[in-house]
C-alpha cells in the first residue's frame, strides 16, 4: 500500500523540482541567485514542505476523514451532517466547499500541462537544436495519457510505484552528489534564513513566494486520495521517501546555484552529468505522466462525488476495475480536460509561461481546506475555541501569504484557473439550486397517499399482471406517471413499487442499512434506497437484494416494467434563479445521462411519460 501510495499520490508534488527553483531564479519574477537569497529561498521551500504538507495535511487534516474517504467533497459531506444549526452558516460553508471543488478543476487542467512541458524541456539542455520539438512532444504525451484512460488506471498502475521509487531515489542521489561539493548549503535547513530573507528583502521575498508555492502543489492530493490507500500508507510514503528525497534535491539545486549561478536557466537538469541526461529526461517524462494520471483520476473521483451529492447532473461513469471502487472513467470529463490542457500547452508553449498561471487555484484551495478543517475540529470534534482560532489563524497566515503573492500572476495567466473555477462554480451551483426548485415544483403537483388510495378504492382500476416500478425523486407523495395511468387508463399493475434513491454523506452504505420498505396498501410499496457518494446506483440489483431479503414481492425481470417522467421545462419569470441560469439548468438537464441508464435499467423495459414543468 505504501508503494502504491508513492506511485499515485505523490506524482504531482514529486515532479515539482523540475520547475520550482527554475521559476524562482529564472522565471518572469526572477531574483538574482546571490548566496543569502539562495539560502532564504531554500529555507522557505523546506519549511513550506514541513508546515503545509507534513504538519497541516499528513498530521492534521488527514485525520478529518469521512469513513476513510478524503478530499474537499468529503469535508462538505461531514459538514452537511454536522450539528451546525445556523442554516446560513451551514450554507455558506457548503458554498465555500463548492468553490474549493471548482478550483480543483482549474488546478487539474494546469498540472498535467506544466508537468509534461517541464519534463520534455530537458531537450533544450541535452540538444538545444531540438527546442522546436518540445510542444509537439508534449502534445503527443498528453494525447497518449488521455487516450488510455478508458482502459482504466490499472494499465499504468502496475508500474506507478516502482517508477516513482526510482524517481525519488534519483532525486536524492542527484541532490546528495551536489551537496557533497557544497555542504554549506545545509545551513538553509534553519528557518532563520527564511525569516532573514523577509527582513532584508521583503519585496523580493514576497515575489519569491509566488514561485515557492510550486514546491507544495499536490499537497491536497494526499488528502483527496486517502480513500485509496489509507492515512498510514500515505504518511509512511511521505516521511520515509518523498519528503527526504525532495529536500535533498532542492538542497542540491541550491548548492549548484551557489557555485554556478548560470545554471538557473534549468537547475534540475544541470544537476545531472551529460551521460545520463537523456535517460533522466525519459524518467522525468514518465514521472510527469504519473503526476498527470493522479490529477485526472482525482478529477474523475470528485466528479462522481459531486454527482452523488447533487452538485452535477447524471454523467456516464464507467467502473474500470472490479476490485477498486476508486478506479473509474468519466468520458465527458476526460475529453474536456484533454481539450483544455492541449489549449494551454499550445497557447503558453513553455513551463515558464504556464507557471504564471499556476498557484492561484492551489493557494486558494489550501486556504479553503484550512477553514473547513477547523470548522470540523470545532463542531464535530468539539475542541476549544482558543485552539481552533489559534490553529486556523496560524495556517491561514501561511496560506493567504502564498495566495497574496500569487495575485501578481493574474494578468500574466493567473486568470486562467480563476476563469475555469468560475465556470465550474456556475455549473455546480446552478444545478444544485435548479434541482431544489424543480423538486419543489414537482412536490406541489403531486397528490398525497390518502388521495391516491381513495381514488383506487373508488374507481377499482384494472390490475395488470407483473410489477411496475415508478422512479421518483421524492420520498413522499405519488409519482405523476402513476397518477396518469390511474386517471387516463384506470389501470395499475398487480405489484407497484415506488422507488426513490438518495445519497448519504458517507462513501459506502452497508447492505443491512441500504433499504427502507413501506407498505402503502393495495399492492403498492415504497422502496427507498440509500447509497454512498462513492457508489453507483443499480436498480435491478437493488430489486434483487430486496427480493432475496423478502422485503417486497417482485416478479421475474422480464415481467418488470419501469415508468419514468420525461420532464419538459418551461422557463418563466418565477423567483429562485435568473432566467439565464434557468436556461443553463434546462440545458444541463436535457444533456444529462438518462435516469434509466444511470440506474442501469434495461431500456427495453422502460416507459416514459411526458410531464411539463414551469421553472
Amino acid at each position: 500500500m505504501t508503494l502504491g501510495a508513492l506511485g499515485v499520490v505523490f506524482g504531482d508534488i514529486g515532479t515539482s523540482p523540475l520547475y520550482t527553483m527554475h521559476e524562482v531564479f529564472g522565471g518572469p519574477h526572477a531574483i538574482a541567485p546571490t548566496d543569502d537569497r539562495i539560502y532564504g529561498v531554500l529555507s522557505l521551500i523546506v519549511w513550506s514542505l514541513i508546515l503545509i504538507v507534513t504538519v497541516k495535511y499528513v498530521l492534521l487534516i488527514m485525520r478529518a476523514d469521512n469513513n476513510g474517504e478524503g478530499g474537499i467533497m468529503a469535508l462538505i459531506a461531514v459538514i452537511r451532517r454536522s450539528a451546525i444549526r445556523d442554516r446560513r452558516v451551514r450554507y455558506g460553508l457548503i458554498i465555500l466547499g463548492i468553490v474549493g471543488a471548482s478550483l480543483f478543476y482549474g488546478d487539474g487542467v494546469i498540472t498535467p500541462a506544466i508537468s509534461v512541458l517541464s519534463a520534455v524541456e530537458g531537450l533544450q539542455v541535452a540538444a538545444p537544436g531540438l527546442e522546436h520539438l518540445v510542444v509537439p512532444l508534449a502534445v503527443g504525451v498528453i494525447t497518449a495519457i488521455f487516450a488510455i484512460q478508458r482502459f482504466g488506471t490499472q494499465i499504468v498502475g502496475r508500474v506507478f510505484g516502482p517508477v516513482m521509487l526510482v524517481w525519488f531515489t534519483v532525486l536524492a542521489v542527484l541532490g546528495i552528489a551536489q551537496i557533497a561539493d557544497e555542504p554549506a548549503v545545509l545551513r538553509s535547513l534553519s528557518p532563520t534564513y527564511a525569516v532573514s530573507f523577509f527582513l532584508h528583502h521583503g519585496g523580493l521575498a514576497f515575489l519569491a513566494l509566488g514561485s515557492v508555492v510550486l514546491a507544495v502543489t499536490g499537497a491536497e492530493a494526499l488528502y483527496a486520495d486517502m480513500g485509496h490507500f489509507g492515512r498510514p500508507a500515505i504518511a509512511r510514503a511521505w516521511m520515509l521517501v518523498a519528503f527526504p528525497a525532495l529536500v535533498l534535491n532542492y538542497m542540491g539545486q541550491g548548492a549548484l546555484l551557489l557555485t554556478t549561478p548560470s545554471a538557473r536557466d534549468n537547475p534540475f537538469y544541470h544537476l545531472a552529468p551529460d551521460v545520463i541526461l537523456v535517460p533522466l529526461i525519459v524518467l522525468a517524462t514518465m514521472a510527469t505522466i504519473i503526476a498527470s494520471q493522479a490529477v485526472i483520476s482525482g478529477a474523475f473521483s470528485v466528479t462522481r462525488q459531486a454527482i452523488q451529492l447533487g452538485f452535477l447532473p447524471r454523467l456516464t461513469v464507467r467502473q474500470t476495475s472490479g476490485q477498486e471502487i476508486g478506479q473509474i472513467y468519466v468520458p465527458l470529463v476526460n475529453w474536456c480536460l484533454f481539450t483544455a490542457i492541449i489549449a494551454l500547452i499550445v497557447g503558453f508553449r513553455s513551463s515558464t509561461h504556464l507557471a504564471s498561471a499556476y498557484g492561484i487555484a492551489v493557494t486558494a484551495t489550501l486556504a479553503i481546506d484550512t477553514i473547513l478543517f477547523f470548522v470540523v475540529v470545532r463542531v464535530v470534534w468539539g475542541k476549544s475555541r482558543r485552539l481552533v482560532y489559534s490553529g486556523a489563524a496560524a495556517f491561514l497566515l501561511i496560506d493567504l501569504s502564498f495566495f497574496a503573492a500569487n495575485t501578481t500572476k493574474i494578468l500574466h495567466g493567473g486568470w486562467v484557473p480563476i476563469a475555469l473555477a468560475v465556470f465550474m462554480f456556475t455549473l455546480l451551483s446552478t444545478w444544485r439550486r435548479g434541482r431544489e426548485l424543480s423538486l419543489a415544483k414537482i412536490a406541489q403537483k403531486d397528490i398525497g397517499r390518502a388521495q391516491l388510495m381513495e381514488q383506487i378504492e373508488r374507481d377499482r382500476p384494472t390490475r395488470l399482471t407483473g410489477t411496475a416500478v415508478y422512479l421518483t425523486a421524492l420520498s413522499d407523495g405519488m409519482p405523476r406517471p402513476l397518477v396518469h395511468n390511474l386517471t387516463r387508463l384506470n389501470a395499475i399493475h398487480e405489484h407497484v413499487i415506488l422507488f426513490t434513491s438518495f445519497t448519504r454523506a458517507v462513501p459506502v452504505v452497508p447492505a443491512s442499512k441500504r433499504l427502507i420498505v413501506t407498505d402503502l396498501g393495495h399492492g403498492i410499496v415504497r422502496l427507498v434506497e440509500a447509497h454512498g457518494f462513492m457508489e453507483s446506483p443499480d436498480l435491478p440489483r437493488t430489486l434483487e437484494l430486496a427480493r432475496t431479503r423478502q422485503l417486497i414481492a417482485v416478479d421475474p425481470p422480464d415481467r418488470v416494467t419501469y415508468f419514468l417522467s420525461d420532464t419538459f421545462m418551461n422557463i418563466t419569470d418565477a423567483p429562485g434563479l435568473a432566467r439565464w441560469r434557468k436556461r443553463l439548468f434546462a440545458f444541463m438537464s436535457r444533456n444529462s445521462l438518462h435516469a434509466a441508464q444511470f440506474m442501469k435499467v434495461p431500456p427495453e423495459r422502460v416507459i416514459q411519460i411526458g410531464m411539463p414543468l414551469d421553472l
